[in-house]
């Protein structure tokens, strides 16, 4: 796929977050303080997280698919996964509110939240459950951090939302029954829904971070490389390869040993040669070849 094409697919996939999201987010915050649910409004404080989030991919998308310059010879790949990073720590800022309000709840006078609370939140289970399906399996055919970050973040919002539902369900059947410790099903969905953000927003962090900082392929998954490289007669020896994650793309450090006896040239036209087959395979931006003398 051209890269054009990946920034193009990826960026309509980051507005069509955008959009969907404030939809609903105001959708179920009007609905939520109309139907006095505080599960339904920490439901929306999520999806509108999910705008800045979104917001923050599209921004990262934007940035990553500048080309190399004189500050950035290895390009702006790991703008993405920043963009995670910003993501992340939104979600983690969210779950701490909700979290917040939902405790607070807990100490104040509790009314049970109206019927047509339910209706906003299943039309909410099943647009970002869809929306996570779009986002996810384009992430992974683009190889993009922060597409995939973003459809966890859909996710996310369909564990809050059907926690949500639960705890709606529980307080207006609490308040027909007349059963009063149901009705703070509502709030305590809203705790439940602050620990589910959490957990996402630490896991998804811990990822982004983990690709950022200089992260390299591992061995089982350098295999291909080393074998086109290996098909090239006049490589004896791989002595080392770091294959570095640049957010959607690769960047290969590669030692290799020939004949000592090679000129300068010849042993430059292995270099090439090695280079160019790696720059055929998918997902690699820039190959760095070093040549060594081989001694048996």
């Amino acid at each position: 796929m051209k890269k054009k094409d990946r920034f193009k697919q990826a960026e309509f996939a980051a507005m069509v977050g955008i959009v969907g999201n404030i939809v609903l987010a105001i959708v179920k915050w009007v609905i939520g303080v109309q139907a006095n649910s505080k599960a339904l409004v920490a439901d929306a404080v999520h999806s509108a997280s999910d705008v800045a989030g979104s917001f923050a991919v599209f921004i990262g998308l934007k940035a990553a698919k500048q080309p190399p310059d004189e500050d950035h010879p290895y390009g702006h790949g790991k703008a993405e996964s920043i963009a995670a990073i910003i993501v992340a720590v939104l979600l983690f800022l969210v779950g701490i509110e909700i979290g917040k309000s939902s405790i607070e709840a807990f100490f104040q006078p509790i009314e049970a939240p109206k019927t047509f609370a339910i209706y906003a939140l299943l039309v909410s289970i099943v647009v970002k459950e869809a929306m996570f399906r779009y986002k996810y399996n384009l992430g992974k055919k683009l190889k993009s951090d922060a597409l995939i970050v973003n459809a966890y973040e859909h996710r996310s919002d369909v564990y809050s939302s059907i926690a949500a539902l639960v705890g709606v369900c529980m307080a207006v059947l609490g308040d027909k029954l007349r059963i009063d410790w149901l009705e703070y099903g509502d709030p305590l969905a809203g705790l439940f829904v602050s620990i589910l953000v959490l957990k996402m927003a630490y896991d998804l962090g811990k990822e982004s971070i983990h690709n950022t900082l200089d992260h390299v392929l591992h061995e089982e998954d350098t295999g291909e490389y080393k074998e086109i490289v290996l098909t090239i007669p006049e490589v004896k020896k791989i002595s080392s390869f770091y294959a570095r994650e640049h957010g959607h793309y690769v960047i290969i450090d590669i030692k290799i040993s020939v004949d000592p006896y090679l000129t300068v040239e010849e042993g430059h036209r292995v270099g090439k040669k090695v280079k160019e087959k790696l720059m055929k395979m998918k997902n690699v931006q820039d190959v760095f070849v070093h040549i060594n003398p081989y001694y048996q």
